[in-house]
């Protein structure tokens, strides 16, 4: 049966789209650009990081593109002041709420949390700093989990289970306290059923999954290749039901 096609304004734009996408693809689909962290393409969508959010014409509610299922007839902002104002206040908080000290970090001019914040123009922030106890997991024969960096995306989660069929990680707890953790809070190293694939540090969007042995700096993702990875499997699923 084929896909019924929509027709939409992005940023007063007639576009097309498909049924059953989201903003986020749509506005991907015909060239537009809205910044994303917990967003990988192929993997389910959650709506984590609140960092693409659109305005949309008859509500005054600001809506996260990768969860917004478009409709017939949308009118969607996609940069305005106002989102500009919110997405900067995202991003703060999400340097605020862990240690991120980007000088020292493995990402440290390849992560996209600091390419986000150089991008909105942040160079301080206007918040106090958590400045929390954080652990560094350093039992895995080849990786280490830096709670420090980690921004709660849960893309580790998503490809682990989504991909690899693993299900090593999950988020515990709620609120500041959540932490991702391992085989129910158990050493990254002593987790039975980590195949050791590498594919949530690669999918990670900072330092906080990253390789053993790398200096500051060294560290460079490859989540256009898990992306591809998940956007096949993704396709084979949908192909055989």
């Amino acid at each position: 049966m084929p896909t019924k096609t929509i027709s939409v304004r992005i940023d007063g734009e007639l576009v097309t789209a498909r049924e059953g996408q989201s903003i986020l693809e749509a506005a991907l689909a015909n060239g537009k650009q809205i910044p994303t962290l917990c967003y990988l393409k192929g993997l389910s969508a959650v709506g984590a990081c609140r960092v693409c959010m659109v305005e949309l014409a008859g509500t005054d509610r600001l809506l996260p593109a990768c969860t917004t299922p478009i409709q017939e007839g949308m009118s969607i902002k996609t940069a305005s002041a106002k989102l500009t104002q919110y997405r900067r206040m995202a991003v703060e908080l999400l340097l605020v709420e862990r240690n991120h000290i980007c000088s020292a970090c493995v990402s440290n001019g390849h992560c996209e949390l600091q390419s986000l914040a150089r991008s909105l123009g942040i160079t301080h922030v206007r918040y106090s700093y958590n400045n929390p106890r954080m652990t560094v997991d350093m039992t895995h024969p080849r990786f280490v989990l830096d709670q420090n960096r980690c921004i709660l995306c849960t893309r580790c989660v998503r490809v682990c289970a989504e991909v690899e069929g693993a299900h090593v990680w999950e988020v515990a707890s709620r609120g500041i306290y959540s932490r991702i953790v391992s085989d129910l809070k158990d050493d990254w190293g002593k987790a039975s059923n980590c195949t050791g694939c590498g594919k949530c540090v690669q999918a990670c969007p900072t330092g906080a999954l990253a390789e053993k042995g790398l200096s500051v700096m060294e560290m460079v993702k490859q989540s256009d290749a898990v992306s591809r990875l998940a956007t096949q499997r993704a396709s084979l699923v949908n192909g055989a039901r």
